[in-house]
């Protein structure tokens, strides 16, 4: 019989979500390099070089992977013969846990997750509560899967009730492209089929927990019906074109994992839950004998890739830059960005579109200034700025018209597609809207030689900041006349790959 201690399971979700926060899982790592090396579309390829530099950057610095460290997904299989030296209930041991993974000193990760959601919407300050799902199985162990999920991933989630004679893979084929850039391709693709809509969404995220083998399953053939769909899924929305970022490419998934499970006769439940550039994922099983341990990965498994400017990058003062100058530039360009910047994300643009409808005066001066949309991590030791890579742009989309008209504003940064309404508004007032890569938030941060909140500090990291960057690599999304990359990019690639111009495997 195995007694499980309250401080080992505190102890080992600490320590594993700490080192998830900054080591990929190494089958992910192997899969964007190979992904990257038939590559063949230059801005995809770019923005995978940029994941891959990131990862190692922050494998060796021990910092986040990106800027969004997650909101914490746990899954506890416990043995029915474990008994238990403890006082809290095995969710406040994990919460506990949680509590001292995000507010490590030496990495600290950034406090997402607010209470009354629908209210205050107020941070919890530490990350917590996790969201946990229980089994209890045969046994004296205790199994744990943590994971981190990123907001701007898990937002673009997709679940159905399909009738029975409904195709899966058209379901999946028309609802891939509807989930736009944001979820920061190249990724994994988990699908909860069968069951209940509730089963349906929660295999879906189970399923993402699983090695990616799809190169082994390619070699060996189909053996059932849920391995005949992961090949067929795998190739054909690979076949989209979308691509690593949403640039246009032969990569937009690194694999398709499928979970299922028995559904009533009326029914055909479908989830689909998207894992993101920063995969963070891992298992452990306590016996009793004391906390886990996790061995730090071989550093020999990630490749020493360099993306250097070339002839064709544009470098760009933002203390100088002109309308003129944003006029000539051209959807799918790479640019360098040096000079000073503004920050802001939801909450606070919601405040200064508030001020705006007030008559108030806003606390900054947006008038030909850049905004970045990120929520960065908080710096340590001699950092200036912690991992702060931008987070999904159309979350912006409702109050861009009038940041644009009513405040001077002449460009935004942020991350994946812009919607309709975004687009127009940057045309209707020439404004230019650029993307920094998802998944590559230490990179971004290595730019920022200095960084000052300037206006709303009581909203934590959704602060408006004022960076001052050095060769900050982005790439024009939206140009001034509303032509964006992420509708002509997939559309070309997509055309290539089905012209048979290109194989994508």
């Amino acid at each position: 019989m195995t007694i499980i201690r309250q401080q080992d399971v505190t102890q080992s979700v600490a320590d594993a979500l700490q080192y998830i926060s900054y080591y990929h899982p190494v089958d992910f790592i192997q899969a964007v390099k190979q992904a990257y090396d038939r590559e063949e579309s230059k801005s995809a390829k770019d923005a995978m070089a940029q994941i891959l530099i990131n990862s190692r950057l922050c494998a060796t610095g021990k910092r986040p992977i990106c800027q969004d460290t997650g909101i914490v997904t746990v899954f506890v299989k416990v043995g029915m013969q474990v008994q238990w030296d403890a006082e809290d209930s095995l969710a406040d041991m994990i919460n506990a846990g949680v509590r001292q993974a995000y507010t490590h000193p030496d990495n600290v990760l950034r406090a997402s997750i607010l209470s009354d959601p629908d209210g205050e919407r107020k941070n919890t300050g530490d990350n917590t509560p996790a969201v946990i799902h229980y089994e209890i199985v045969p046994g004296d162990k205790l199994e744990i899967d943590v994971a981190a999920k990123g907001g701007g991933s898990e937002a673009k989630s997709k679940f159905a009730m399909l009738n029975p004679s409904d195709s899966v893979v058209d379901w999946v084929l028309n609802v891939v492209p509807t989930m736009g850039a944001g979820w920061c391709p190249p990724g994994i693709l988990g699908i909860g089929l069968g069951g209940t809509a509730e089963k349906a969404m929660l295999m879906a995220k189970e399923a993402l927990l699983e090695h990616i083998d799809i190169q082994e399953l390619q070699a060996k053939g189909a053996e059932n019906r849920n391995e005949e769909l992961r090949l067929e899924l795998f190739k054909k929305v690979n076949a989209l074109g979308i691509g690593a970022q949403g640039l246009g490419g032969l990569t937009t998934v690194l694999d398709i994992k499928i979970k299922d499970y028995p559904s009533h006769a009326a029914n055909k439940a479908i989830a689909i839950i998207p894992n993101c550039a920063a995969t963070r994922h891992l298992h452990f099983v306590l016996d009793g004998s004391g906390p886990a341990t996790f061995d730090p990965p071989n550093l020999n498994d990630w490749p020493e890739i360099s993306w250097e400017a070339d002839e064709t990058v544009r470098r760009v003062n933002l203390d100088s830059v002109t309308q003129s100058d944003i006029e000539q530039w051209q959807p799918g360009e790479t640019l360098l960005l040096s000079g000073k910047m503004l920050t802001g994300r939801d909450a606070a643009h919601k405040k200064m579109t508030d001020m705006l409808a007030k008559g108030e005066q806003l606390p900054v001066d947006l008038t030909g200034r850049f905004i970045y949309y990120v929520g960065p991590v908080d710096p340590v030791r001699d950092e200036v700025m912690g991992p702060a890579g931008p987070t999904t742009a159309t979350r912006m989309d409702k109050f861009t018209r009038t940041m644009l008209e009513q405040t001077g504003l002449m460009g935004m940064i942020g991350k994946a597609e812009r919607g309709q309404q975004g687009i127009e508004a940057i045309k209707d007032n020439k404004s230019i809207y650029l993307i920094a890569v998802g998944g590559a938030a230490y990179l971004v941060s290595k730019a920022i030689v200095s960084a000052e909140v300037v206006a709303f500090p009581e909203l934590g990291m959704e602060a408006i900041y004022e960076f001052e960057v050095v060769d900050m690599p982005v790439t024009v999304a939206v140009d001034t006349q509303g032509q964006s990359v992420h509708i002509s990019g997939p559309k070309k690639w997509q055309s290539k790959i089905e012209e048979k111009v290109i194989q994508i495997n």
